[in-house]
């Protein structure tokens, strides 16, 4: 958690950002256990200032925001991976100490809307109580290098039991592990796994080797209704409910 719905749902929430500038960034300081930045976050933080958000997109489970050539030095990517416990927020967070980044923008917003006059719409948080998410600053390399198709599989939305069966068909894991390989499906993790495995009538610790195309064909089409469903649910609130949708709303 947050997977591919949560996520998905994060960049819809953000997507009136594009056409706002960065106006200063920062990775407060704080006494719990640090997330992992790349570049440097101080570098990171000065490379976002001044540039404008282009486009809000998804690939996997992570978020990305893109950035113009304002530099001068080429597009850039910041890529965020919430893993456990992150949320991409445009409200006050649930604690302070766990606020990661806090992007603050200006500028007109996306789509000729009016500009909004919510303090809160000008500030863009990440924050993580576990500090296990993670934050990246990519060129085109490098995001295609972490995001692209040699890192990740087919979307969980839009997957195909035949791509399905080509890339685990001779795996001797159980397919409940095998679902959970981003690189063979971008977007599933342990809750998912477990629901579309039930809706496709398949033993979640039947070896993927032993499963006929047939049962690949019932896995993919139970991933993209599950997914589907959860995505028009705005994600999964379970358990402690720390999921949150960027304006602080449970997922349904």
């Amino acid at each position: 958690m947050p997977e591919l719905p949560e996520v998905d749902t994060m960049r819809r929430g953000l997507a009136g950002l594009v056409g706002r500038s960065v106006v200063a960034a920062d990775f407060p300081r704080s006494r719990v256990r640090p997330i992992t930045v790349t570049p440097p976050a101080g570098r990171v933080a000065a490379a976002l200032v001044g540039r404008t958000i282009t486009a809000v997109t998804r690939r996997g489970k992570r978020v990305i925001l893109e950035f113009d050539d304002a530099a001068g030095d080429g597009r850039r990517w910041l890529v965020i991976e919430p893993r456990m416990t992150g949320l991409m927020l445009l409200v006050e967070p649930p604690t302070a100490e766990h606020v990661r980044l806090v992007v603050r923008l200006s500028g007109p917003a996306a789509r000729g809307r009016a500009r909004t006059t919510n303090p809160a719409d000008e500030r863009l948080l990440f924050w993580d109580r576990r500090g296990l998410g993670t934050v990246r600053l990519c060129d085109a390399a490098e995001l295609e290098a972490r995001c692209g198709a040699a890192a990740l599989g087919p979307d969980g939305l839009v997957v195909r039991g035949d791509e399905l069966a080509l890339r685990l068909g001779r795996s001797r894991r159980s397919v409940k592990a095998a679902l959970l390989d981003q690189r063979a499906v971008a977007g599933i993790g342990n809750i998912y796994a477990s629901e579309i495995l039930f809706r496709a009538g398949i033993d979640p610790r039947t070896r993927c080797r032993r499963l006929p195309a047939a049962a690949w064909d019932r896995i993919a089409a139970a991933t993209r209704r599950v997914l589907g469903e959860a995505v028009r649910c705005e994600g999964s609130s379970i358990g402690d409910e720390t999921y949150r949708t960027v304006r602080s709303r449970p997922g349904r």
